[in-house]
């Protein structure tokens, strides 16, 4: 039983699941907008953020911990760059999730999970 049990499987056990957030942090840091489902958004909302915290002070420390979830170097140099200075005054809530819709096949609602402006 999953009485009080706050965290979501996703279908997935622990490491398919890292790995599937993992490169979604990856394409929402690079592209800024992706499309996912609302379950998959909710989950990476709680992974991007943090890391776009730590981006926001940008010492050494951070940009390590940092990559210890990003896959590529491309996206570390983009969140410590550009993201990271441009969030220094927003306290938080740095994603939007929009809904968009139902997937046709099998009637997943997706959302577009974007940075903030």
């Amino acid at each position: 039983m999953r009485h009080n049990k706050k965290t979501f499987t996703l279908g997935r056990n622990k490491a398919q699941k890292k790995a599937l957030m993992r490169s979604l942090a990856n394409s929402l840091i690079i592209h800024e907008s992706i499309r996912t489902t609302k379950a998959k958004a909710k989950v990476l909302r709680t992974i991007v953020e943090p890391i776009i915290t730590r981006a926001k002070r940008g010492n050494i420390f951070d940009k390590r911990c940092i990559a210890k979830v990003l896959y590529t170097k491309d996206a570390i140099k983009k969140i410590m760059e550009d993201v990271g200075p441009r969030f220094k005054e927003r306290p938080g809530g740095y994603t939007r999730i929009t809904k968009i819709g139902s997937r046709p096949n099998d009637g997943a609602d997706m959302v577009r999970i974007e940075l903030v402006k």
